[in-house]
């Protein structure tokens, strides 16, 4: 049956024919591969190549905007996935890693032209050797038919390679919302097979089981503000037990937040809402070890600290936040946002100290799953391929790597079409690791449109083979980080709005487990589709229950069995 499920992936994200030509680097002109340009520089072919014979290499640039330029047909309003490999040649002195970019150029119909960022990587070096960058984005309705595709961004006298450019039309998912529903019955249920033996003398049309699904195993997951769970309004804590299996406390475990002053920490405000999650049932994600995107996410007594000094003081926090909470949380995001900036690298002269602090964390608690997290890697392009890359290295470095978290902010008041967020989601499936969407936001000034986008969203998400859990970033409007335009819950009143209503339906209806089978109409043998989780199986007898026929059990990917005997 996954099988099947992976066909239709294939199938939903294929891609048509190149669009552009002489990719390869194979065909040379006069020492230039054929078709390319150079803005503002001058572009030769090489032999050091990723594949084939030829690579192109630049030279003569000035500026970051210049690079390698080729020119490609296009289709207004269609989407397109674009990837190439690049290879740094040189370093800069004083510049631990090099940025480059994707660049689209677009004219549009009334004369004026906009440039789209599809794919950017913050991290390449040297030693990195070849690396891929892909990325996807959408011809803007009013464009014109020709655009250009540019490699920039290095910075001045730094010289690289590109190879095997590509730049394909994705064809569009029309189809999707049929196959996310076959997909999540595939990925999501399992059989449960109900045999009942009863005597010759009992009606068939008396007897009716009744199959209810009680929890579900599946994670969905809340980001709670640790003080108004445990001292705030009881609704907001009572809505979290009520409808999640997982948590994750925004703010109350980073390091910024525990210890403001050195050797000054602060377990409780964290600790105490993840001991009552725990008491009802639900499983905790930490959130986050350290933050090194800048100084910003560090406490202020750690922006002086330099090399051993500030190796000291990451070991005592790892170590520390770790051991403490090994039997408390599943996961943890160990160095948030590192695709976006690092503060540590630079400050120990490292560039792969983020694996140090993974390989620290992960010997420190290895029950605990380690977690890569990021932003603009779903709900953006231009990071994605990055992500893979840094994914990948985290891997082959065996420091302990379980997991990419993905963090999905819909914050521009739309989202991307089913067609491109399954594209972006089948591109970070290519690691081979789990994906869990860590901090699901998105907003609208309608609610009515919110509860469309994030079915939607949660339709193409749950439906990922890849997918393994789904954590929202707030639901309630008040002290929602985007507002009341992002809430699930409304007002001081605490009303469910109307996205509230769809995801809960979602949840607990349609992706929830209910059955009731009158023998008379399915015969003693039958089986139902059950979303996996707990499950109370009940038998009742001219409208009685025979409640020493109650059978519970757990339903995971293999099919289960209940035998029932009645009287």
């Amino acid at each position: 049956m996954l099988s099947l499920v992976l066909l239709l992936c294939l199938v939903s994200t294929s891609l048509s024919q190149e669009v552009l030509q002489n990719g390869d680097m194979e065909s040379v002109t006069s020492g230039i591969p054929t078709g390319w340009g150079c803005n503002k520089c001058v572009s030769s072919a090489t032999n050091m190549s990723h594949s084939g014979q030829s690579a192109l290499l630049p030279s003569g640039r000035t500026a970051r905007w210049q690079g390698p330029s080729h020119k490609i047909d296009v289709e207004p309003g269609k989407f397109y996935k674009a990837s190439l490999w690049v290879r740094l040649v040189n370093d800069v002195s004083g510049e631990m890693f090099q940025s480059a970019k994707i660049v689209i150029n677009v004219g549009l119909l009334d004369g004026t032209k906009t440039r789209l960022t599809v794919a950017r990587d913050r991290r390449i070096r040297v030693e990195d050797g070849w690396i891929q960058m892909k990325g996807d984005f959408t011809v803007p309705s009013n464009a014109k038919t020709t655009a250009k595709i540019t490699v920039n961004d290095f910075l001045p006298g730094v010289d690289f390679l590109v190879d095997d450019v590509s730049v394909q039309q994705l064809v569009e998912w029309t189809t999707w919302r049929q196959d996310t529903d076959v997909s999540i019955t595939s990925l999501r249920t399992s059989k449960i097979n109900v045999n009942v033996t009863l005597p010759d003398n009992i009606d068939r049309s008396d007897v009716r089981v009744v199959i209810l699904q009680k929890k579900k195993s599946y994670p969905f997951g809340m980001a709670i503000n640790s003080d108004e769970y445990t001292q705030g309004e009881p609704k907001y804590r009572d809505f979290v037990n009520q409808h999640f299996n997982w948590a994750v406390t925004k703010n109350s475990l980073k390091w910024k937040i525990m210890e403001r002053k050195q050797g000054e920490r602060n377990y409780d405000r964290a600790f105490i809402p993840i001991n009552t999650l725990k008491s009802h049932g639900i499983k905790v994600r930490g959130h986050n070890i350290v933050w090194g995107t800048t100084d910003q996410h560090v406490p202020d007594w750690v922006k002086p600290l330099y090399g051993d000094d500030l190796r000291q003081a990451v070991t005592t926090r790892v170590t520390d936040i770790v051991s403490k909470t090994r039997d408390m949380v599943e996961h943890w995001d160990v160095n948030n946002e590192i695709l976006h900036g690092y503060f540590f690298e630079k400050r120990v002269n490292n560039a792969n100290y983020s694996l140090d602090i993974f390989s620290l964390a992960h010997q420190t608690a290895p029950n605990v799953k380690m977690f890569l997290n990021d932003y603009n890697v779903l709900s953006k392009s231009y990071s994605t391929g990055a992500y893979v890359t840094q994914a990948l290295q985290f891997q082959a470095a065996g420091v302990g790597l379980y997991g990419i978290g993905a963090q999905c902010h819909f914050n521009d008041g739309t989202i991307p079409s089913p067609t491109i967020l399954k594209a972006r989601l089948d591109t970070l499936a290519e690691v081979g690791l789990p994906i869990w969407v860590t901090e699901l936001s998105i907003v609208s000034d309608n609610y009515t449109k919110l509860a469309d986008m994030f079915e939607t969203v949660l339709r193409v998400l749950y439906a990922h083979p890849a997918v393994e859990g789904i954590m929202f970033w707030g639901f309630w409007g008040p002290i929602h980080g985007y507002g009341e335009q992002a809430a699930l819950v409304s007002g001081p009143e605490f009303t469910i709005n109307a996205a509230g209503e769809r995801v809960l339906d979602l949840f607990e209806n349609q992706w929830m487990t209910r059955k009731y089978r009158k023998l008379s109409l399915f015969g003693d043998q039958f089986s139902v589709d059950g979303f996996h989780g707990d499950y109370l199986v009940k038998v009742t007898y001219q409208g009685q229950e025979l409640v020493d026929k109650r059978t519970t059990f757990t339903l995971g990917s293999s099919p289960h069995t209940v035998t029932l005997s009645v009287p």
